[in-house]
């Protein structure tokens, strides 16, 4: 569950961030200059809780129950449509579900309790006397007829009996609570895979969708082949475990289409564990052995879903470019063991190293993922937002091999932050992913999902230090010519030149690189003054950052290192004294325009 943590002071924040790793995708609500660390800010904690709420979010406020009271109770409305609400006590020892408690907060209350070592307080009367309740069943379960549920459990806490009718599933859930349950009692809860009449269904996990379809198929067509099947067998889509299809159908839009209309996951198999389906195939096919490699595709997903103990119920049905079979498994499916999830590579620009100027969708995604490949000081520089995953570390210069490990991993069906600083398509490795992809022919790496989160870069940040640098015409150059021939990076230095282009230097000097920033420092002296500004960042975001000014004439290999960004004004930048302190502007020409 993707939760908001909101924390009023340091302690809270402190306590949020440990927790943070378990909950894909959260966010840290922090008060501002209360909180050091966050993904957002706020002055006004009962505005900005009132906010969430109604945006739908689950909150975690770790504050007194009163605060969240105060400010939700304007805005409560339908109690089944709210989102989970818990207080959190800052030294974790309380955990109280307020609001949603059957949408959730009981259980993300347990949840909590156990990673804090807290106590949750659960009120709701079937939790505390049964440990169940029939309206919030576990993960993957559905049910039908929902306005039964509360009548059957007031009958039940009044001390009725109920009758427990398991018709698919593994229900032990149910059958091992202290209900009191009795084969001739009045009131009874249905467990099924198939479609509910008027009383209250339970849906288990236990039905697995086998896909197939021509390449670009309209996804509506899977949809409406799906849709038509279940309404023709009787079968309820509550009961639906994964989608799933063989492997070449991994980067598939239209299967993916399903699984998120059904609001379940894609899971894929390689032709070989289909192929050892094919003596229980009900419709072989030669033509699709020769096509991908199994006998068939829709039919033997289904059946490796739902393993030897499982059956066929619904034979390979076609469209005009799809076809579907629908497996039953003898228990619940654990689509997480099912198959294999279709890898996910985030390729993520961290900034120069300061938290807050870390993007939160860079935070979104290493929070969501699995495994993260970096740089050792990179990671170092995450600190506990990437406690809890597993850490693929090299050295600097391992750049093909950090990349070819992160798509590996992905496309082992792995959720992958490749880390990078400042932002990943500058100078970093975002490049290097696409390029390695174009030069290889790895069906496995052409089907993972890549993102590219961008970052705050370099130049960004030293410009924010410095004053206004790049408010006019501005190029970047790497002086680095390990991969780029000096001569190529000469020609771009005079054309930098010719253009009075503002120039920021990457990787300007290493131990056995000297020469290269000397001679762009005298090939831009040729077009621009002596005086004209030099700024040297080092280190930007962090503890031992430093700034440093001075003149294109004064620049030599002994001011930078591989750590500095030397930013060069062009000849119009201005340096001047403003807030106590240096500062450097390039006029982009206003003041010479006429007032309106």
């Amino acid at each position: 569950m993707s939760v908001s943590f909101v924390a009023l002071t340091e302690q809270g924040a402190v306590l949020a961030r440990s927790l943070r790793s378990s909950f894909p995708g959260c966010r840290i609500h922090g008060r501002r200059e209360r909180v050091s660390e966050a993904d957002d800010w706020f002055d006004d904690t009962l505005t900005h809780v009132r906010r969430l709420f109604e945006d739908d979010q689950p909150i975690i406020g770790i504050c007194a129950t009163g605060i969240l009271i105060r400010a939700l109770a304007p805005v409560l409305k339908d109690k089944t449509a709210e989102p989970p609400v818990v207080a959190l006590s800052e030294d974790g020892a309380s955990v109280v579900p307020l609001l949603g408690g059957h949408n959730g907060a009981n259980k993300l209350a347990q949840q909590v309790a156990e990673l804090s070592g807290g106590h949750a307080a659960l009120t709701t009367a079937g939790d505390v006397a049964f440990g169940v309740a029939l309206d919030d069943p576990p993960p993957i379960w559905t049910y039908s007829n929902g306005d039964q549920a509360k009548d059957i459990m007031a009958a039940v806490l009044a001390g009725e009996p109920v009758k427990l009718d398991v018709q698919s599933g593994d229900a032990n859930w149910l059958s091992q609570s202290a209900l009191l349950i009795s084969q001739t009692a009045k009131r009874v809860i249905h467990v099924s895979h198939k479609q509910a009449t008027s009383e209250f269904t339970l849906h288990p996990p236990v039905l697995a969708l086998g896909v197939g379809c021509e390449r670009h198929t309209d996804p509506d067509e899977l949809i409406n082949l799906t849709e038509a099947s279940l309404n023709d067998h009787g079968l309820a889509r509550g009961a639906i475990a994964c989608v799933c299809s063989i492997d070449v159908k991994m980067d598939e839009p239209a299967v993916h289409a399903l699984a998120k209309h059904l609001k379940v996951p894609a899971r894929f198999f390689s032709a070989d564990d289909l192929e050892r389906q094919t003596p229980r195939l009900q419709n072989p096919s030669d033509v699709v052995f020769a096509e991908v490699g199994c006998h068939g595709v829709c039919e033997g997903a289904a059946l490796a879903a739902v393993g030897e103990s499982g059956e066929l119920i619904v034979a390979k049905t076609k469209s005009k470019r799809a076809t579907l079979a629908i497996g039953l498994a003898q228990g619940n499916i654990d689509a997480e063991r099912c198959g294999q999830r279709r890898g996910r590579l985030s390729v993520v620009g961290i900034g120069p190293g300061k938290a807050d100027w870390r993007t939160p969708a860079v935070t979104n995604a290493i929070v969501a993922a699995s495994d993260v490949v970096g740089y050792k000081l990179y990671l170092d520089l995450l600190g506990d937002l990437i406690a809890g995953k597993i850490h693929h570390m090299s050295e600097l210069a391992e750049e093909e091999d950090r990349v070819r490990r992160a798509l590996d991993l992905a496309a082992g069906g792995r959720d992958v932050a490749l880390v990078c600083s400042g932002d990943a398509g500058i100078y970093a490795l975002a490049t290097l992913v696409f390029e390695l992809i174009d030069h290889n022919e790895r069906d496995d790496w052409n089907r993972i999902v890549i993102e590219v989160e961008p970052g705050v870069s370099a130049i960004q940040a030293a410009a924010s230090r410095i004053g206004a640098p790049i408010g006019h015409d501005f190029c970047t150059i790497s002086l680095s010519d390990l991969l780029t021939p000096w001569e190529q990076i000469e020609r771009r230095l005079n054309a930098a030149a010719a253009g009075d282009f503002v120039v920021a230097f990457y990787n300007p000097v290493s131990k056995r690189r000297r020469h290269q920033l000397e001679r762009a420092r005298d090939i831009l002296l040729g077009e621009r003054p002596a005086d004209t500004p030099v700024m040297l960042a080092r280190n930007l975001g962090r503890e031992e950052e430093t700034v440093t000014y001075l003149t294109l004439g004064e620049l030599t290999a002994d001011h930078a290192d591989m750590l500095t960004l030397v930013l060069v004004g062009n000849s119009q930048s201005r340096l001047i004294t403003c807030g106590g302190g240096s500062r450097v502007y390039t006029p982009r020409g206003y003041a010479d325009k006429p007032s309106a």
